[in-house]
């Protein structure tokens, strides 16, 4: 394994803090329980946005310590939301913590992954005490806020800090979050998505996670259509382009049906 590059949560605020503007996030609905008739997990929730409502799907073959769907402890307490506001969660990008106690505790080392039924936008991912663990995604992303960062208030375990390894594994690249203390906050991939995953690092009983959007891809890009994350290289077509897109396949329909 090579290390290339470590950065830490507070140069990472540091290089965002300018010209970024805060945006209301749409977190996840957890619900139900276990789907997975085995020793793993398949746990699934719903995230609302202006303009659609989602499936997000949870899948960890290894299993994980539990799941909170609905009542229980709210593990993103501390701080408070809003611009300038304190929560280990919130940020110059992210206006709201999770407003609700659901969470996704894990235990075991290996892969998981979550599976969006449709592509999404910037997803903000918060994690709760990271301690003696670390994740490793397969994709890049940004720290934006950690308890007792920044000014922020420590998380509902106490403080930490959060910093960023970017490492070669099996020849693949894996952008890993790693931390000291009790590592409380949100990291997010920018970019459109609809996978997104990770292994836990190592045996650890507990550390947890929620996730949620800034909106569809299809619902940001069309207002946002000069963003970095619409450009060429975005797996979503423009507005423009579809509507190009369905012309084409009309003409080819009345080629065909003349040649009938």
């Amino acid at each position: 394994m090579k290390i290339s590059l470590k950065i830490s949560s507070a140069l990472t605020l540091a290089l965002l803090a300018g010209g970024a503007s805060a945006a209301p996030i749409y977190w996840t609905d957890w619900t139900g329980s276990d789907q997975d008739p085995g020793a793993g997990f398949i746990g699934s929730g719903t995230i609302t946005t202006p303009t659609s409502s989602l499936t997000v799907t949870y899948t960890n073959p290894q299993g994980i310590s539990f799941y909170q769907t609905s009542g229980g402890t709210y593990f993103y307490s501390n701080g408070t939301d809003g611009p300038g506001g304190t929560s280990p969660y919130t940020s110059a990008q992210v206006d709201n913590r999770p407003p609700t106690t659901d969470i996704v505790a894990l235990q075991y080392a290996g892969t998981q992954s979550l599976v969006f039924s449709q592509a999404i936008a910037n997803p903000v991912f918060a994690f709760v005490s990271l301690n003696g663990n670390g994740y490793g995604f397969d994709q890049d992303f940004d720290i934006l806020s950690a308890g007792g960062d920044d000014g922020n208030a420590c998380g509902y375990w106490g403080c930490g800090t959060s910093y960023k390894n970017i490492v070669t594994v099996n020849g693949k690249t894996e952008y890993q979050l790693l931390g000291t203390g009790e590592p409380h906050g949100t990291l997010r991939f920018t970019g459109t998505f609809d996978t997104v995953s990770w292994r836990s690092l190592s045996n650890e009983n507990w550390n947890g996670f929620t996730v949620g959007v800034q909106e569809t891809a299809i619902a940001f890009c069309t207002a946002n259509p000069t963003a970095p994350e619409c450009g060429p290289a975005s797996s979503v077509p423009e507005p423009a382009s579809m509507a190009l897109m369905g012309l084409g396949l009309a003409g080819l329909a009345a080629v065909r049906r003349r040649k009938a």
